[in-house]
């Protein structure tokens, strides 16, 4: 007997009996044309229809034209959830560009690396976010921005474009509206571009190994693919609304919120910035169908004050992922927030995003043991695979050989939404995509039933708050202090957090410095999510070295971990 789950997944295979590669801007045209006046971007101060995103796409796309950007060059955007990133980032695919979406909480040498790296031509930026001021950033990186002078620190950028927030902008310089009343003058600029669907649509960066961000390349199929992927797997209702703080410049906001919707006819209620009642605020206020987490956000929506206070009844799901998360975690949720369908996944920007999900109704033991099986795309997928989206296997992390199914090892994969290679770094590209498989850096296994299971980490990187961070800045900035010696950044599993970020630290001879002080220094530099939670300090003879004098990071992990843990202890008794 068919259930609701299935039914609704008919109903998705219906829409796409067959699947057809297209452009970003295409793929958006195609939805537009299906579902006009459906809201797609809903904001507590506005709905916008997905007639008009498609409308407002093309106006700044042929202002974008009109300004000079010719197809192949790369557009920054650095802009936080508001309703113009939907627009902005279809307009520049359409307008024949490369999307360059960056993390809003850059600091200034941050900023200046991405953009300088990434090549980029145009950059189109709020005026502030969270106490940050971007245009004074860019007064430091490339001065004379605002005279249309090219600096010597960023010779390619010829145009910034501002999203005035904050009610603040800079004189003389074009904004968003200006863009779009640019492309009213010039209209059909854009029109007749023929992209390729299996061209460059995206850089993404994400954290890497040799202490710089790589730029990873990702084509226009891949996001639709992955994001029809999302809902087929997870059997979206039409019209389905998701609601998410999460940015939608990372592959979490972007596949699993806006691309994936946009497959039913959907929703997105974006929020720019985290707060556990404006989530519950929004559910009842926008009739959310779906919440997008990560671990320590969802606890802090279940531990609000004000949990019971809210008309939750729309709620049906819940992903929360980029962490694991306990059995206690899910039974939580489904009591008090009344989702029953509550799903955890495993991916990485190198795939394409998230390539595997537990499945609504999968026993809480799975969604707290596994990251859940290849997501299903049936015409979108492998065939040979029975529609997967993705194949996973594990592979000796020295050799490199595959290994017999069910045996731990690095985990690989293989898909039609592996990225292009990282941009501009052969040697790394080279190590991360072999033979078109994508070598992750994690140890797990896949078992017999197809589900994978994440046993641990080969590289040294660590998440906080959902995004990799790489050990190798902090470090280096730790140990530029005069105060500290050594020091060490690690990532530690913890029950609230999910994982957490650790600085082990070796003071100076001499030194006194504090826990408090380590962090402010942190904050000053780094960005909010790289910044550690906790300071471990220790003395040279008790960090743990091979015979050649190497620190063993994993015997530092486990015995920061283990006093971690006695701290907390103690603290609570």
């Amino acid at each position: 007997m068919s259930t609701a789950l299935d039914r609704r997944r008919e109903h998705i295979t219906s829409l796409f009996p067959e699947w057809v590669e297209r452009s970003l801007g295409d793929w958006l045209a195609f939805s537009a044309e299906r579902y006009a006046e459906r809201p797609l971007v809903i904001t507590d101060e506005r709905t916008t229809t997905y007639a008009e995103v498609d409308a407002w796409a093309t106006r700044l796309a042929d202002g974008l034209v009109a300004l000079g950007l010719k197809p192949g060059e790369h557009v920054g955007i650095v802009m936080a959830n508001y309703t113009e990133f939907v627009p902005v980032k279809f307009a520049v695919a359409r307008a024949g560009g490369v999307a360059v979406p960056m993390n809003f909480l850059y600091k200034e040498e941050e900023l200046k690396y991405v953009l300088e790296q990434s090549e980029c031509r145009v950059l189109i930026t709020m005026t502030e976010y969270g106490g940050m001021d971007y245009p004074k950033m860019l007064d430091t990186i490339a001065p004379g921005w605002d005279q249309g002078r090219n600096s010597d620190e960023l010779p390619l950028l010829r145009d910034v474009i501002l999203l005035p927030t904050g009610g603040r902008t800079r004189p003389g310089v074009r904004t968003i509206d200006d863009l779009d009343a640019l492309g009213r003058e010039h209209a059909g600029g854009s029109a007749g571009l023929d992209i390729d669907p299996r061209s460059l649509a995206d850089i993404l960066y994400t954290s890497g190994t040799t202490g710089s961000p790589k730029g990873v390349m990702i084509m226009h199929d891949a996001a639709q693919r992955t994001g029809y992927a999302s809902a087929l797997t997870r059997a979206f209702d039409d019209g389905w609304r998701v609601l998410f703080s999460l940015p939608c410049y990372h592959m979490f906001g972007y596949i699993e919120g806006l691309m994936a919707t946009m497959v039913v006819g959907g929703a997105v209620i974006l929020q720019p910035k985290f707060d556990p009642e404006a989530y519950l605020r929004g559910i009842e206020r926008h009739r959310a169908t779906d919440i997008l987490c990560v671990p320590t956000m969802t606890v802090a929506i279940l531990e609000h004050p004000a949990v019971d206070k809210y008309d939750l009844s729309s709620l049906q799901a819940v992903l929360s992922g980029a962490a694991p998360g306990p059995v206690w975690l899910w039974e939580k949720v489904e009591k008090q927030l009344g989702a029953s369908e509550i799903v955890t996944g495993y991916g990485m920007t190198e795939c394409g995003g998230a390539m595997t999900l537990t499945l609504p109704g999968d026993p809480f033991e799975l969604t707290s043991t596994t990251a859940g099986q290849p997501k299903w795309a049936g015409v979108a997928g492998i065939a040979e695979h029975g529609g997967a989206l993705t194949v996973y296997r594990t592979v000796d992390p020295l050799t490199g050989e595959f290994l017999p199914d069910g045996e731990e090892g690095e985990l690989v994969s293989q898909g039609p939404t592996n990225m292009l290679g990282f941009w501009k770094k052969p040697e790394e590209t080279a190590l991360g995509l072999r033979d078109n498989w994508v070598f992750s850096g994690d140890l797990g296994r896949v078992r017999s039933d197809g589900y994978v299971e994440i046993t641990g980490r080969s590289k040294e990187l660590y998440k906080s708050g959902g995004e990799l961070v790489m050990p190798k800045e902090i470090e280096e900035l730790l140990t530029a202090h005069p105060d500290i010696s050594q020091a060490y950044a690690i990532g530690l599993v913890d029950e609230r957090w999910g994982e957490i970020g650790c600085a082990c630290v070796v003071r100076a001879p001499g030194s006194a410095i504090t826990e408090d002080e380590v962090i402010e220094y942190c904050k000053q530099y780094l960005a909010r999510f790289k910044v550690p939670k906790v300071v471990w300090f220790l003395d040279a003879d008790d960090l743990p070295k091979t015979p050649t004098g190497k620190i063993q990071k994993f015997r530092l992990v486990q015995q920061a971990a283990t006093h971690h843990v006695t701290d907390r202890s103690e603290q609570q008794s």
